[in-house]
């Protein structure tokens, strides 16, 4: 009798949880040894800092992870500007898994975050509905007395349950050894968002472990 009555209290718990409340940790499908990676940005995906293109955090996450990286990124450009130029991108190179990491010009310049988050809400359905899974890096707020991470990156991965680090470049950005300048990382710090990004895709089943980087 009290074993139907927790079964019963645990279904009706069930009944009235929303469905944000019980989705599982986010997970992707595994890449392929020849599948194609998207790392789409601005000047943090392109490099600015990095010396070289071989510096730049796609590049050292091809080196990590063993498949194609294409680095897609633009410095200075704004989400809006992003979500006109990805459809081109996603159809020229059909990857499976699309990087974002977006947002931080439109956070410089104080452009309207409700909007910001639209377009990366959007960047992310389009590829959604090509079949193309989705990891993200959130850009931390920077302003001249503190600096505090953009709580509309952890809204838009939780809507749609992807992949998502709000840390790293909060991290780098908070510590001068890592960066290039005001906003940039340098080597040291762009060889972190790859490893960063390299242990989400472990942590959500894309990839084995990599010996070095994932170990506890």
């Amino acid at each position: 009798m009290v074993f139907k009555r927790l079964v019963y209290t645990l279904i009706i718990i069930l009944a009235f949880t929303p469905a944000a409340c019980i989705k599982g940790a986010p997970t992707i499908s595994p890449l392929e040894k020849d599948a194609v990676i998207l790392a789409f940005g601005n000047s943090l995906t392109f490099g600015n800092g990095a010396r070289n293109p071989e510096n730049a955090y796609p590049a050292v996450l091809e080196s990590l992870i063993g498949r194609k990286v294409i680095n897609a990124g633009v410095p200075g450009e704004v989400t809006a500007d992003g979500l006109e130029r990805l459809p081109g991108l996603l159809d020229k190179y059909r990857p499976a898994l699309l990087i974002l990491c977006h947002g931080g010009n439109d956070l410089l310049r104080k452009l309207d975050e409700d909007r910001a988050a639209e377009n990366l809400t959007s960047m992310i359905m389009m590829a959604k509905d090509r079949g193309i899974d989705v990891v993200m890096l959130g850009v931390p707020r920077l302003r001249l007395t503190s600096m505090s991470a953009a709580g509309f990156y952890n809204d838009v991965a939780e809507e749609f349950n992807i992949p998502y680090d709000n840390d790293i470049l909060f991290e780098i950005v908070s510590n001068a050894s890592l960066k290039s300048d005001y906003i940039h990382p340098n080597v040291k710090g762009y060889r972190m968002m790859a490893e960063t990004v390299a242990e989400l895709l472990v942590e959500a089943g894309a990839i084995e472990k990599i010996k070095g980087i994932n170990e506890n």
